[in-house]
């Protein structure tokens, strides 16, 4: 039996999809690169990938302000986390002993961003935020993003009274998500996964003090209806950053599709 053999000369194509990867639309293919096209205006830029035991987090800004963990360190490097592409693995936080703080003690401000991927089935905790210690409880506290026992993402200031903006959704999914929350004197702005959740245009400051910026831990006593039980984080953190400007819609969506 003969066997057809196609000719040299004929043409052949075929299509490969990936309908998963979005490297293709990602300005960015690592939240490195993502963060660092900002990073003139930034205080630490966290990985929070080291290992576990380490004892400092390491910051890949411009200021070399690296962070110290605190209680139980664990690096998570069995599930895949958020900014895959990146290096290591993510930060697991027990709820009850583990944050991470930071070195520099700075006047408060009224124009910054703060950053971060998270991923928890535990509702409560402080996820980022500013207060006056830079260990254990603070006693003047705002500037911060932290869930409620119901897993909502809130953004307050306390520019003589309390002020939050509050996702409508609950988070605690226990899938990866990203939190950015701007103050400008355009007003406050939540975002969650490169959407803007929440927004009040009429508050532009927050408290007068100086202070330290915190992750997973500080008080949150007074924060009304919305306070949480646990002022300890229980879950997992991955790419913490603080701005000294109010990132633009656009760079937020760059930041979130570089982690995906």
């Amino acid at each position: 039996m003969a066997l057809f053999t196609p000719s040299t000369t004929s043409g052949y194509s075929a299509r490969i999809t990936n309908p998963t990867n979005k490297a293709g639309t990602a300005a960015y293919f690592l939240c490195t690169e993502a963060v660092r096209a900002d990073i003139a205006g930034a205080l630490f830029a966290y990985r929070l990938n080291e290992a576990t035991g380490s004892a400092f987090a390491g910051d890949f800004s411009n200021n070399n302000t690296r962070g110290t963990y605190r209680g139980q360190m664990t690096g998570d490097t069995a599930a895949k986390p958020a900014c895959p592409r990146d290096a290591g693995g993510a930060y697991t936080l027990n709820g009850s002993t583990s944050y991470v703080s930071t070195p520099t003690y700075r006047a408060s401000g009224n124009t910054f961003s703060i950053e971060v991927w998270f991923k928890t089935s535990t509702g409560g905790g402080k996820l980022i935020g500013f207060g006056n210690a830079s260990t254990g409880t603070s006693t003047i506290y705002d500037r911060h993003l932290y869930l409620t026992d119901t897993g909502q993402v809130v953004f307050g200031v306390y520019p003589n009274q309390v002020k939050t903006v509050v996702s409508p959704l609950s988070y605690t999914d226990g899938t990866w998500h990203h939190a950015v929350a701007t103050l400008s004197g355009t007003g406050m702005n939540l975002y969650i996964d490169a959407q803007k959740v929440a927004t009040d245009p009429a508050t532009t400051t927050g408290q007068s003090y100086a202070g330290y910026w915190r992750i997973g831990y500080d008080n949150l006593a007074g924060w009304g209806a919305t306070q949480p039980a646990n002022f300890y984080y229980r879950g997992s953190l991955r790419f913490a950053a603080a701005y000294t400007t109010a990132l633009t819609p656009g760079q937020v969506t760059t930041h979130y599709n570089a982690g995906r």
